[in-house]
């Protein structure tokens, strides 16, 4: 049991460096877009808004979005995946 408990608690931290890592990388890669849209509509002189505020208002839209919250999926997966085999090794 105590080897169980000392898994659960490196994987968890494991898990949330991994999880941080993804959402920084997830932001920094919707923010990049969001700045390339805005240089494209720049340049075709459609841009409404300055750069600035066109980039935040949709970061503030990508905090509601799907893919946000499927970034949860790095501590729902892994944990199911070994309880799954701990199931299956031990009451199979």
């Amino acid at each position: 049991m105590l080897a169980f408990i000392r898994l659960a608690i490196f994987g968890l931290i494991v898990l949330t460096v991994l999880f941080w890592l993804v959402r920084l990388y997830a932001r920094s890669v919707r923010r990049e877009a969001l700045e390339e849209d805005w240089n494209e509509a720049a340049a075709e002189g459609r841009a409404e808004t300055t750069r600035d505020t066109f980039v935040e208002a949709g970061m503030r839209d990508y905090e509601k979005s799907l893919l946000r919250k499927l970034i949860w999926l790095v501590y729902v997966l892994p944990i199911i995946v070994v309880g799954l085999i701990i199931y299956l090794m031990n009451y199979r």
